[in-house]
């Protein structure tokens, strides 16, 4: 009977070793399941390239400007605002508890490659019937104390895949998080701009109240001494009151921005009023850098690092399920004391062992394996598709964001021009009228042009603005990695590095502009 058993074990672990040597000589992953790290982004690039990518610019944004971009803007209270969302921002707390998890669970897929040992203690206390075949009636008490230990031995890899699922999907979490770390960035930043711009448009209309109230005085002047109709006087007091009544909706739009910005950088609202209530002037970004973008800054993309990690993640998982098809061998044991009293439990005749391996392999599963199989397949060409879709959005938001940038430069050109030309036309209406050679039509239409215009030009240097914040965000931009506590110290001192070299850049250049002003 022992030399069957023999015999049918060894049969099964040549089996086994003859479907490993097949296993290992399978082409499919090398070349179904290619790696992303390359040779997918080179396929990437070369099927969506990007016409404004210039890879031999000198002036292109180094990776250590992206990295904290809004440090070029200049402006310390957008860079202060910043810095508190990194900090307080409750999005945040969620995506860095999630990496959190997925650390965790990294961990737990490397710990099933490893030997379990558990202590097994036990207390049993039994009666065997006495109409039963091996019944005697009597009562009997069992005490174990013991350990037992298992090791399942990953020849087909499945364990393996499923750590490299686990750490890919870490990276992915990572990624996720850089991803919110740029999101709430371009976040802050844009309703910071929309802040400065607003309170620039509610300036424009106060002070044109205050010109529009000069000209009326001086018609009910004119009314009075019987020198002008009372058809210039309420043109002059609907103009007025049109120009007032813009300004609630403009106090009313501060507000809610405000409270934006307060929420963005995890504060209460109306927390920000007394840091950002007075109007400031939005900062003038140095575009030189955004001349010349070469086309694999895309890759540094968060959303695209994560999208590649996930499907990387997916395809160690598909590779998981198919080692389901093969056997699985684990190595068992225990050794422990067992006596039926506790006087006699630690005596050299209560200890016993057992050793041995166990093969198990899949025979009828009513084809639930190569389901799963496909189902995993599957889930690796919806991540496919989906990484393909992200490269894509990727660079049409880099081209909309470079087009945006070159004509909005052009619109404001214009309406600088016709805000010039509208101050000109109106202190020659104002004249004329007062000379008697025009009616006062010709004022109140040179009026409503320079406001309007004034105000189309406020909101022209804020979208200027805002569109190299846009760039920068779909270029990435603001992807530094997080300081965490499992970050190497190597690491640590490279970024601090980075960041000192980077902010005395940033000084040496203002300094400079300092001195061409000067």
């Amino acid at each position: 009977m022992k030399n069957i058993i023999k015999i049918l074990f060894a049969s099964t672990l040549l089996v086994a070793m003859t479907a490993f040597a097949a296993y290992a000589a399978e082409p499919e992953a090398a070349s179904k399941d290619a790696d992303l790290d390359e040779g997918a982004w080179t396929i990437m690039a070369t099927r969506y390239p990007n016409p404004y990518a210039s890879e031999d610019h000198v002036d292109a944004p180094s990776p250590e400007i992206l990295a904290s971009w809004w440090s070029s803007l200049g402006d310390d209270t957008l860079t202060e605002l910043i810095e508190r969302s990194l900090k307080n921002n409750r999005d945040l707390a969620v995506a860095r508890s999630k990496v959190t998890e997925a650390r965790a669970t990294l961990g737990v897929s490397k710990s099933a490659v490893l030997p379990w040992l558990d202590n097994v203690d036990s207390w049993s206390r039994a009666k065997t019937p006495i109409n039963s075949p091996s019944g005697t009636g009597q009562t009997a008490e069992v005490y174990r104390l013991g350990l037992d230990a298992s090791w399942e031995i990953d020849i087909f890899g499945g364990r393996a895949q499923e750590i490299l699922a686990s750490a890919a999907s870490l990276e992915a979490q990572y990624a996720a998080l850089h991803n919110t770390w740029v999101t709430l960035s371009s976040e802050v930043a844009l309703n910071y701009l929309t802040l400065r711009t607003l309170q620039s448009r509610l300036q424009i209309a106060e002070n044109n109240l205050v010109l529009q109230q000069d000209t009326l005085n001086l018609l009910q002047s004119r009314y009075d001494a019987g020198l002008t109709d009372a058809l210039a006087l309420n043109q002059s007091k609907y103009t007025l009151e049109q120009t007032r009544a813009s300004v609630p909706p403009l106090k009313e739009s501060i507000e809610a921005t405000l409270n934006v910005l307060s929420i963005l950088v995890g504060e209460v609202p109306g927390s920000l009023e007394l840091m950002l209530g007075e109007p400031k002037a939005l900062p003038r970004p140095d575009a030189k850098y955004l001349v010349g973008i070469p086309a694999d800054y895309l890759r540094q993309r968060p959303d695209i690092r994560m999208a590649e990690r996930q499907l990387i993640a997916q395809i160690a998982r598909k590779k998981a399920a198919r080692a389901e098809l093969w056997p699985k061998f684990t190595l068992v044991g225990s050794i422990g004391l067992e006596s039926a009293s506790t006087g006699s439990l630690f005596s050299s005749d209560s200890y016993g062992f057992s050793f041995g391996p166990r093969i198990s392999w899949p025979i009828f599963h009513a084809g639930a394996i190569r389901n799963n199989i496909r189902i995993q397949t599957a889930r690796q060409e919806q991540l496919l598709a989906a990484y393909e879709q992200t490269v894509l959005n990727a660079v049409a938001e880099v081209r909309n964001a470079l087009a945006a940038n070159a004509q909005e430069q052009q619109r404001n050109v214009s309406l600088k021009n016709g805000v010039d030309a509208a101050q000109v036309a109106l202190d020659v209406a104002n004249d004329k009228y007062i000379h008697g050679l025009t009616d006062f039509n010709n004022v109140i239409n040179a009026q409503r042009a320079l406001l309007t215009l004034a105000e189309q030009y406020a909101v022209s240097e804020g979208q200027m603005t805002s569109n190299i914040v846009r760039l920068y965000k779909a270029l990435g931009g603001g992807w530094e990695p997080i300081l965490d506590e499992n970050m190497p110290e190597e690491k640590r001192e490279q970024l601090r590095i980075q960041k000192a070299e980077q902010q005395k850049r940033s000084e040496r250049d203002k300094l400079i502009e300092q001195l061409k002003a000067d």
